[in-house]
């Protein structure tokens, strides 16, 4: 095991003991009236450090959501646990509408990864309010691996099982169950290498420790640019607007279907009011699909949702099995 790998999984278990710590500390008060709402400030927590794709996302819609509500909204970053740490404060926040939290596909993955050991239902614990944007993960080759398109690294890890590496933010990140997934599908045998992020990753793939990688199109395309590391599809069913000249996944492994997002998603502490739920959804729906609001989240790589709490929550549990199949195809553990 790598020593960030260990490093990992020991702050995993301290930020877990502190979320299990959190659920008892779970403020209670009175539901307003949603003819009320809101007469104070709404915070939402972002389980991750500040700078990431979840981040960026949330506060794009902080701003204008607090012009419309008539109130801040401030954006909280409480990272750790692979999310776990913040969305359990939010889990055990009173549920007014005055606490909300965006989450990842991490989210879902950990209803599988850490089934009994949660301090909080994934999916019971929360009202879904909307699906905001999804965000397409695109592959990338390091320089160093003799081969140039993902039709050579696919036969260049053929000819030699087990000895390509690829990284991942993180173990049960989407960037690592894609890779799995693109695994199972290909039957390629490839070793992980677990970071403590994306960017001590990127940094490996640039240098030549590890083969490959996934991410965001927003994260990768400045190294793609400076041609730093190598472009090698994009995990969509149709080539991106955003990136027309970049082949899909498809194109290159000669798989039919395989597509793999990112997304960001805002929920709420369960019980939170149904015509507040119904509210903030509306108004983030307004705001991501505005056109200027739109070309600048296209430009980032992320694709506009939008959509509704009854599709969201829709969206999740399906996203929650379809994460549970891969990592138990391919045996993925945390530690």
């Amino acid at each position: 095991m790598t020593s960030d790998a260990r490093h990992g999984a020991l702050s995993r278990r301290s930020t877990l003991a502190l979320a299990s710590a959190a659920i008892g500390l779970g403020t209670g008060g009175r539901a307003p009236r949603a003819s009320d709402y809101p007469t104070k400030p709404i915070r939402i927590i972002v389980p991750y450090t500040p700078g990431g794709t979840t981040d960026i996302a949330t506060r794009l819609v902080a701003e204008p959501l607090s012009r419309v509500l008539g109130q801040p909204v401030v954006v909280e970053n409480r990272p750790g646990a692979n999310s776990i740490l913040g969305a359990g404060v939010a889990a055990t926040s009173a549920p007014d509408g005055y606490t909300l939290v965006m989450v990842l596909p991490a989210h879902a993955a950990n209803a599988t990864l850490q089934a009994g050991r949660l301090p909080f239902d994934p999916l019971n614990g929360f009202a879904p309010l909307s699906l905001v944007v999804s965000a397409p993960l695109v592959l990338a080759g390091s320089k160093h691996v003799p081969a140039a398109t993902l039709r050579e690294f696919i036969d260049h890890i053929r000819a030699h099982p087990g000895r390509v590496n690829y990284g991942s933010s993180g173990i049960g990140a989407t960037a690592h169950l894609a890779m799995e997934m693109l695994q199972l599908r290909t039957s390629l045998r490839m070793e992980h290498v677990p970071y403590r992020g994306t960017q001590p990753a990127l940094q490996d793939l640039m240098a030549g420790n590890i083969g490959l990688m996934f991410d965001t199109y927003s994260t990768l395309k400045p190294q793609f640019e400076a041609g730093n590391i190598r472009p090698l599809g994009i995990a969509t069913m149709a080539r991106a607007p955003f990136a027309p000249e970049l082949p899909t996944v498809n194109e290159g492994s000669g798989l039919t279907d395989f597509a793999a997002s990112s997304w960001c998603m805002l929920l709420a502490p369960t019980r939170t009011p149904e015509p507040v739920l119904e509210r903030i959804a509306a108004e983030v729906r307004t705001i991501v699909q505005d056109p200027a609001m739109t070309r600048r989240m296209q430009d980032l790589g992320f694709v506009v949702e939008g959509r509704p709490p009854a599709e969201t929550g829709a969206f999740l549990r399906a996203e929650v099995e379809r994460w549970r199949t891969v990592i138990q195809a391919a045996n993925v553990r945390v530690e």
